[in-house]
């Protein structure tokens, strides 16, 4: 099949650092190539997805001038003949192609607009506009409005070894941007109350909000011994630090829609700890991978228990429904059923 990739340009795929979204883009496309299919990725111009690459770029503060460029850029995918168009980035980046039949496929990784669904799926041309939902959380938002599959995310299991087993004082791990609806102070709490050693890895977003939360209520707690902050880490370096961990924790103080952090540990063999909102509870089984806990005092007592988890199931948990050859083969099946219809 001819696919057409599109991802807002903001960060090259695949990104050195943080990037979710392009990470998941990247190894969907590797695995499409793999498959034999002819992919174009539409991302930002620094890209490096080993394969066909249109480059783009937007403004700092995306407006008119930016939607109108990006759709004369896709209006011209009507005329090369892609089986797929399949955006994991603003659904206006494809508005041009609303009105035709070519096959379209929007992907939500975090929440929908349910106003711009409602409009996209009244203007679009019959049987031509479908979505896809990083998990049942996120489909649930959109399925009562149009056509909505639920693929899960995915990383490459050859990007990270799998450990059977880690010393008796490994570290907790807290991995994602530092703000406070990921949690990361309620991380330092567990770990403090556990008399448990706490690697923080990630980045600081700019906003003054984000940076003063970082200021008030963790900086004060970084000594570099029981509590370690060690910046962002690119991939090498997040696989020696997942696999090297007792567990990670996801204290997560908002509807996370997947969180593929939780897969990239999991296929290090390392349990997830995480409170029960969003996808946590799909991504974590509860007593098996990882503990899904409603409170601080039940996230204390799974860290305690974690010795009863099997770090051979949390790897197996991830090949079995995280690979990205299992989501390659999942769109792809997407894909033919569209084009077909």
């Amino acid at each position: 099949m001819k696919i057409a990739l599109i991802v807002n340009p903001l960060i090259p795929v695949p990104p050195e650092q943080y990037g979710g979204i392009e990470r998941v883009v990247y190894v969907l496309l590797v695995e499409l190539m793999k498959m034999g299919h002819d992919v174009t990725l539409y991302a930002n111009p620094d890209s490096q997805p080993g394969c066909k690459l249109t480059g783009y770029r937007e403004s700092e503060n995306y407006g008119l001038k930016d939607f109108i460029k990006i759709n004369l850029l896709t209006s011209s995918l009507l005329f090369k003949k892609f089986n797929i168009v399949h955006t994991f980035g603003r659904m206006s980046n494809i508005a041009s192609l609303m009105a035709f039949k070519q096959p379209k496929i929007v992907s939500y990784q975090l929440p929908p607009t349910l106003s711009q669904v409602k409009k996209a799926v009244n203007i679009a041309a019959k049987n031509s506009l479908y979505f896809t939902a990083c998990s049942h959380f996120i489909a649930g938002q959109i399925n009562h409005i149009g056509q909505v599959t639920t693929i899960y995310n995915s990383v490459d299991m050859d990007d990270y070894q799998f450990n059977t087993e880690v010393d008796a004082d490994a570290p907790l791990v807290f991995l994602g941007r530092i703000q406070q609806e990921k949690g990361t102070a309620i991380a330092i709490e567990i770990a403090l109350k556990t008399n448990k050693k706490l690697i923080i890895a990630g980045n600081i977003p700019a906003e003054q909000i984000h940076q003063q939360y970082f200021n008030e209520q963790v900086r004060p707690f970084i000594d570099q011994d029981q509590i370690k902050y060690i910046g962002p880490v690119n991939n090498s370096q997040k696989n020696e630090l997942l696999g090297k961990a007792c567990a990670m924790l996801m204290p997560v103080t908002w509807d996370e829609p997947f969180g593929i952090v939780m897969a990239e540990a999991l296929a290090c063999g390392t349990p997830v700890i995480g409170f029960n909102r969003g996808a946590v509870p799909e991504v974590v089984t509860n007593g098996s991978t990882g503990f899904v806990c409603s409170n601080i005092n039940e996230m204390i007592e799974a860290v305690n228990n974690i010795s009863t988890l099997s770090r051979s199931k949390c790897r197996q948990v991830a090949e079995e429904k995280f690979s990205s050859a299992v989501m390659a083969t999942q769109y792809e099946q997407l894909y033919y059923r569209v084009s077909s219809s």
